[in-house]
């Protein structure tokens, strides 16, 4: 289990690094008088997010079979690379 959350730890650090999260949180903490107040409700936000796809995670492998689950995935991965190039390609 350490190895999965380290492993899981390391790409969502990753990805979230200049993700519009990010860059939302870092303008709301640059114009408060209350930093901490934006760390707890951030951190909390991104709590609830993840408990939300986590708990809609294992309730789709409950419910479908292997082979829908990997189309699944193969579709969100096919979806995230064209979603990049869009981007790359309207800049």
């Amino acid at each position: 289990m350490v190895k999965i959350a380290l492993s899981t730890l390391a790409l969502v650090f990753l990805a979230e690094l200049g993700d519009k999260t990010q860059l939302t949180v870092f303008c709301l903490a640059m114009e408060t008088t209350s930093p901490w107040g934006v760390l707890i409700g951030a951190g909390v936000a991104l709590l609830l997010s993840t408990v939300l796809a986590v708990l809609l995670a294992v309730a789709v492998h409950h419910l479908l079979p292997d082979t829908w689950t990997k189309w699944i995935r193969v579709a969100a991965g096919a979806l995230f690379i064209l979603v990049g190039v869009w981007t790359i390609w309207k800049a």
